[in-house]
């Protein structure tokens, strides 16, 4: 998948899944499930990325802007 040299997107984050997965729910929204828990910030950095590894893209380029502690995440892509 190709994406904009810059873009935001909103994150729906399921930790504590059975199985990690990435699933398209309009343009520019997510659901994005993780396998490791909410805790010391490890579901935020495996849902950076495995977001990356879905869009192609380094994950230093992904950045959670918004919802650290929520499971709405908006997510900067640069």
């Amino acid at each position: 998948m190709k994406i904009a040299l810059y873009m935001k997107i909103i994150i729906k984050a399921k930790p504590n899944a059975k199985e990690a997965y990435v699933k398209k729910l309009n343009e520019l929204s997510y659901e994005v499930a993780v396998k490791e828990p909410p805790v010391e910030g490890r579901a935020n950095s495996a849902i950076i990325k495995t977001i990356a590894e879905h869009l192609g893209v380094s994950y230093l380029r992904v950045k959670i802007i918004s919802g650290w502690t929520s499971r709405q995440k908006i997510i900067e892509i640069l």
